[in-house]
Parts: structure tokens; C-alpha cells; sequence
């Protein structure tokens, strides 16, 4: 099965204005035939295909603004009069006014112009620079050499990168070495910055090559050379690196404007749902911290006549869900046995057992859920709560859970609606959570992927003002869309909870059925997310919209994590200290001139070599006493996060000899034993400023 991944923007290459080169290979060689190489983007072209475009070519008509309006990013490449080129046809490569003006709209409103020039400009019969003077750039009748820099002969120049605030843009993100092969010069004024210049030593030197610019609310990016991004040479260099980055660039502001691609929710304005919402929030206000009825806050016969509310709207709910027809009959038997029992601590193992999301993971599939639970990140009392939520499963992380990450538990949800205890942080649906009597069933895992997605967006693109961090220009793209941030939380929790269960392993990898000290906790969640951020780096090679996965995982963990909740155990937040700590050590991620740096081209093998000393210390703990392998563990900790000064953990302070007694261990453990760097703690004021401007 092939695996789709989801399409934002579409990239419109013009060829009906008697462009040079063509992303058809069939265009191409009828234009050379003993050379379709040279006259071919057909690889530009896929590059974006497999990623988040969809790419597609105008040969037949002029560029209306009807036509514009299908498309989000509009390349024109090289337009020439045949005497000079082999030409995709005979048009006038000469743009209308009428198309001027409808380009420029275009951009205003938010879409993105590349356009291609080339050596001596003048020569090829277009007008380009009728279209560029609005955007404040010019493509000069040039032609550059450089008997210094240059790549096999002197009119292959090799660029240099402008100092001058353009990596603000990402545009030159992981882009070291470009080649333009007999390019032109620009000229730059108004709002448009240079990109890429001549070098020095170059005839003419120090003059700009490439530009780029906003227009209204669009983008624009003006090279002087159209060679570069040719079948030929497309592979050379950095050149679809740069490529990539320039369309992604261009294309942010359609990524911004995707609405979630999901169905409408029925619930909006369902009376049944209000008048469940509105008895269970009067009922919580009533219940004790263990889900039992505060006697001074209500008598059991009012609770009593706000149950048969909730099932008077559940009853009244239910064709809606008819899948679900066990479990509601289960859910009112078990609020009816609550009642009937005195009100006292609920028991809802009948209604838990019944309730099987996991086998019925179809996508758009929706689900009204009641249950007393606590909330996970946001509540340890248990209160009733009512859900409407719905499971994407697209056809890719189905193919994904069956064939490669295996996990019949795992259910993505959406939280359409809810009551007041989850107008909090939590975002998990766990059967653990629900109030029973005795062991809770174990079935489903339920993740709420829209809201981590959320809280991604939110404190990622917040921390990257705060610390001057340049998102590379697929990543700022991909933020902006909550459809993509949203399955890419949904890959990387099928990949994540499968490999808890994956590598030699000392204890039970998921460790809620025991007590141990709470880094223990923070090395097994870091752990899988560095499996899972490696299994991603293969996966994006049949699945190209796995690399996100990897943005994902490094930021969320470095930048949101340790600051994040309380610093009372908070074992996500240290695994996040010990990624930071373990990649600036190394020089991975780099805290310079008060600007976060992170060296992608080196980060999956270092995040490799972390995720290799923690499998080394997992094979060597099946080999320890408990109490041996937790001290091991802190000691690993210890390399690279300072613990607290008081802690009895350390190597120096360590006084408890006996291994007989892990509790009394466990007693010496400090609510923070490894507090916050400096980094961290400053930070955390710089957000909460920000918050309190907001």
C-alpha cells in the first residue's frame, strides 16, 4: 500500500508563456531531445510532490485571476523567444498587463511568486522586470565570473550567503554550498532583502543573485539563475535543500490559512448534549475528591434526580451512537447502581469493560463518553465527566499500525466537546483513570492528538520569539497547519507507545504498576521518543511526512517539557533537561548571542549516540539489584544534569547502605531532584512575561 500523506498548497509552474524548462519529461524531450535533461525540472518538481504539494503545470492558458486562485504558489521560470532557447512552445514569453495585475493581486492576498532569471536578461524577449519592479526587485543584463569561487569553470559561480538578517527567513537553513551556473545579478531596494550575493573576488562583485520579499500578505523569492534547480544539477551542492526551502517559504502563509480538514461536530448546538454537559457540571460541583457525594453539598436523592438527567440525555443521544449501545446500557446501569449504592466511591468496571474504542478505529468515527475519572495533568480527584469525541484514522497510520507498529490499544482522538474537568491540560483518555472497585481493564490507550497538537503550536512558536529561533521554512510551514501538527502527534504516538515494549528491558516498561524513584519514569518516556525520533529518520524515506516527527519530538521535549507543570517529580520535564543538556554538550544545539542554533545535519546521529548510552544502561540493569540499577541510572542522569545541591542521591552523600528496604530509598528522593539549569529558569520567566503582555 502506498502511504499519502496529507497536501497543503499547490505549486502552479507556468509553461505557457514559452518557458525554458518543463516539469513534464515528455515537454522536455520534444524540446531536446538528445538532452531532456537540460530543459527539464521534472525532479524540482517531485521533490514537492512528495512531500506537502501538489504540483501541477500551466501550458494553455494566460494567468487570470481565476486561474491563480487553484494555486498557492506560482513558479515562472526563465520565460524566452525561441531564437535563444528551446522553449516549452511558441507563445510570447512577453506577460500581459492584465497578468501583471493579476500576479500582484495574487501575491497581495497570500500567495507565494518564485521566479527564474538568467544570464543577460535583456536578451530573451520577456518582461519579467515589468512584473518584479513591484516587489522592489530587478533582474540585471549580466553575466557573472569568478575565477576564484566557482565550480569547474568560471561562469559556475559558487554563491555566498547574505549576513544581513535574511536567516531570519530559514531560507539558507541547512543550504552550505550553491552553485549558479552563467547567472545574472539583481538589483534590490524597497522591502525586498538579498538572499545570496557574488562573492568578492567575482566580475561583478558583491552583487546580489537571490532576493526575497513579503507583498501584502504574500511572499516572493527572485533568483538570477535557472540552471541550478535543472535535472542536471538539481542533485548537486545543496540545491534541493534550497530548493525546498524557497517553496516552503513561499508557500507559509497557505499552510497558515488550511482550515482542519476534519467534518463539522454534531454537537454545537444539540440540546441533548448541553443538558448532559450542564447535569454533569452540577453533579462535580456536588462529588468528594474519591468521586463519592459530599454529604454537606447535596442529599443523595438530589444527586439522584441529576442522574436521571444524564440518562434522560444519553437515552435521548444514542441513535447518534448506536455503536456504542452496549456501553451506554452499561453507563446506566452503572450510574443507576451509584445512586442505588448511597452515592459512595463509583465503581464503573461493567461500563469500562464495555467501552472499546480500539476496535472501531475508523476515521471520522465519534463517540459520547461518561465516565468518573481523574485527569491526568489536570485533576487527581475523581469527578463525572462527559466527552464527545471523534478518531481520525486515515489510511496511512492504518497501514502503519498493521504492518509496522503494531498496537491494538492505540486510539488518536479529537475532543469535540467536554465537561469542566478537562478545561485543563490533560489530554489522554486512559482506562486507569476511571473509578472502579478493583483492577481497571486495560483496552485502549486514547491520546488526544488535536490538543497536544495545539499546546505544540502555542509554546513552540511562542519559546522561538522568546529565543530568537529560526524555524527552517518546512517547519514553519507545517506549524501553521493544525491538520498537519495534529497527525504528526498521531504518528509519533503509534510509534512511541509500540516501543515501550521494544529493547532489552529490566522492568516493566511502562512501569504504572510500580514504585520507583521518578527519573526512572523520565528515562523510559525519553527513551521511547528517541527510538521513536529515530525509527522516523528511516521512516521518511518511504514517508516523507515522517520527518516532522522529528521536529516534534526535539522541540516539544527541549522547549516545552521542562517548564511545563510543577517541579514536584516532573519526569517529562527532566528526560527534556537530559536531551537539552546531552545535544548542547555536544554542540548539537547551540545557545549563542542570545540565539537558539540547532545543527540538523548532525542531530539524528547524536540523538543516536543518547539513545545508545540509555539501551547501554538498560542491558546492564537487568544485572543489578534495584536499588544498584536506580542509583545507575542517577549517576547517568548526573552527567549532564546537575541534581539538586541537598539531594542524598549523589555519589558524596549517599548514606543508606541497606538494599533490603527500596523504600526507604524512595524516601530520600527530593519533589526536585535535578531542578532547573539557568537557561531553563530564564526561560520560564521570559513565557511567563510573555504571557502576562498577551
Amino acid at each position: 500500500m502506498k502511504l499519502d500523506q496529507r497536501k497543503i498548497a499547490r505549486v502552479l509552474f507556468d509553461e505557457y508563456h514559452s518557458e525554458a524548462w518543463s516539469i513534464s519529461p515528455d515537454v522536455a524531450r520534444q524540446m531536446q531531445p538528445e538532452a531532456p535533461f537540460d530543459s527539464s525540472y521534472a525532479q524540482a518538481a517531485q521533490a514537492l510532490a512528495q512531500r506537502d504539494f501538489i504540483v501541477e503545470r500551466n501550458a494553455d492558458a494566460p494567468l487570470t485571476a481565476e486561474l491563480l486562485r487553484t494555486a498557492d504558489v506560482l513558479v515562472i521560470a526563465h520565460p524566452s523567444e525561441r531564437k535563444w532557447e528551446h522553449t516549452t512552445n511558441t507563445n510570447s514569453p512577453r506577460l500581459a498587463s492584465e497578468e501583471i495585475t493579476a500576479i500582484r493581486d495574487f501575491v497581495r492576498a497570500g500567495g507565494g511568486l518564485i521566479v527564474l532569471g538568467e544570464t543577460e536578461q535583456d536578451k530573451y524577449g520577456n518582461n519579467l522586470n515589468d512584473l518584479l519592479a513591484e516587489f522592489g526587485v530587478c533582474v540585471e543584463n549580466a553575466t557573472v565570473f569568478d575565477y576564484t569561487h566557482y565550480h569547474r569553470v568560471s561562469s559556475w559561480i559558487l554563491v555566498q550567503p547574505s549576513t544581513n538578517g535574511v536567516a531570519q527567513t530559514g531560507l539558507l537553513n541547512r543550504v552550505r554550498r550553491a552553485c549558479f551556473y552563467r547567472a545574472g545579478v539583481l538589483q534590490v531596494h524597497g522591502d525586498a532583502q538579498p538572499v545570496m550575493f557574488t562573492s568578492d573576488a567575482a566580475q561583478p562583485p558583491q552583487r546580489p543573485v537571490m532576493a526575497a520579499t513579503t507583498y501584502g500578505r504574500g511572499r516572493v523569492v527572485v533568483v538570477a539563475d535557472s540552471d541550478w534547480l535543472g535535472d542536471e544539477f538539481i542533485g548537486e551542492h545543496d540545491h534541493r535543500q534550497l530548493w525546498l526551502n524557497i517553496v516552503y517559504w513561499a508557500a507559509q502563509p497557505a499552510f497558515a490559512h488550511t482550515a482542519d480538514n476534519v467534518a463539522p461536530a454534531r454537537h454545537a448546538d444539540d440540546a441533548d448534549w448541553l443538558a448532559l454537559k450542564d447535569a454533569v457540571n452540577a453533579l462535580r460541583r456536588w462529588q468528594q475528591p474519591d468521586g463519592s457525594l459530599n454529604p454537606v453539598q447535596a442529599t443523595p436523592e438530589q444527586a439522584g434526580a441529576l442522574i436521571e438527567r444524564m440518562i434522560a440525555a444519553v437515552t435521548a443521544l444514542r441513535p447518534r451512537f448506536s455503536h456504542l449501545a452496549a456501553y451506554h446500557d452499561a453507563v446506566i446501569a452503572d450510574l443507576r447502581t451509584w445512586v442505588a449504592g448511597g452515592c459512595k466511591k463509583p465503581d464503573f468496571a461493567q461500563s469500562l469493560a464495555t467501552f472499546n474504542p480500539q476496535a472501531m478505529r475508523r476515521d471520522g468515527i465519534e463517540h459520547l463518553v461518561v465516565f468518573p475519572m481523574y485527569t491526568p495533568n489536570g485533576s487527581s480527584d475523581t469527578r463525572f465527566e462527559a466527552l464527545w469525541v471523534r478518531t481520525p484514522w486515515p489510511d496511512w497510520l492504518d497501514h502503519l499500525e498493521q504492518a509496522k507498529y503494531h498496537n491494538d490499544k492505540f486510539v488518536p482522538l479529537m475532543l469535540l466537546d467536554h465537561t469542566e474537568g478537562y478545561a485543563s491540560e490533560c489530554a489522554v483518555l486512559f482506562p486507569e483513570t476511571v473509578s472502579v472497585a478493583a483492577k481497571a481493564t486495560n483496552n485502549f490507550g486514547g491520546i488526544f492528538c488535536d490538543r497536544e497538537a495545539a499546546r505544540y503550536r502555542r509554546a513552540i512558536s511562542r519559546a522561538a520569539r522568546v529565543l530568537n529561533f529560526t524555524l527552517p521554512p518546512d517547519m514553519a510551514a507545517w506549524i501553521q497547519s493544525p491538520d498537519s501538527v495534529r497527525e504528526i502527534y498521531m504518528l509519533w504516538d503509534l510509534i512511541h507507545d509500540t516501543s515501550h515494549s521494544h529493547g532489552e528491558l529490566p522492568f516493566d516498561p511502562f512501569m504504572i504498576r510500580q514504585r520507583l524513584p521518578y527519573w526512572m519514569y523520565s528515562l523510559e518516556e525519553l527513551r521511547v521518543d528517541l527510538w521513536s525520533f529515530c525509527e522516523s529518520v528511516e521512516l521518511e524515506r518511504e514517508f516523507p511526512f515522517a520527518h516532522y516527527v522529528q521536529y516534534a519530538i526535539l522541540l516539544d521535549r527541549i522547549l516545552r517539557f521542562p517548564i511545563t507543570g510543577s517541579r514536584v517529580r516532573n519526569y517529562d520535564g527532566l528526560g527534556g533537561q537530559l536531551l537539552f543538556a546531552f545535544l548542547h554538550q555536544r554542540g548539537v544545539v547551540q545557545w549563542r548571542d542570545n540565539t537558539l542554533g540547532v545543527d540538523w545535519d548532525a542531530l539524528p546521529a547524536t540523538i543516536g549516540e543518547l539513545r545508545a548510552q540509555i539501551d547501554d544502561l538498560y542491558r546492564a540493569g537487568i544485572d543489578m539489584t534495584k536499588v544498584q540499577y536506580w542509583i545507575a541510572a542517577y549517576d547517568f542522569i548526573s552527567q549532564y544534569v546537575r541534581p539538586n545541591i541537598a539531594s542524598k542521591w549523589q555519589r558524596s552523600s549517599r548514606v543508606l547502605q541497606d538494599e533490603s528496604d527500596p523504600k526507604a530509598w524512595i524516601a530520600q528522593v527530593n519533589d526536585d531532584e535535578f531542578p532547573l539549569s539557568l537557561f531553563y529558569q530564564t526561560l520560564q520567566k521570559k513565557m511567563a512575561a510573555l504571557d502576562e503582555a498577551r
